[in-house]
């Protein structure tokens, strides 16, 4: 079994945040653009950060 911190990341289209591989994505691996239905739903507008 691998270790999470093995597994390749991407960066969410939407929120900018960090995600890593899961297997429901592993035949699409390449395509996958967002983490999560809520991200893909909003588009690849990023959301605004709070800086503080």
């Amino acid at each position: 079994m691998r270790k999470k911190s093995d597994l390749p990341e991407k960066t969410c289209a939407a929120c900018r945040r960090p995600f890593s591989w899961r297997k429901k994505w592993a035949r699409d691996w390449d395509n996958v653009r967002y983490c999560s239905d809520a991200c893909r739903k909003t588009g690849s507008s990023p959301s605004p950060r709070v800086s503080g």
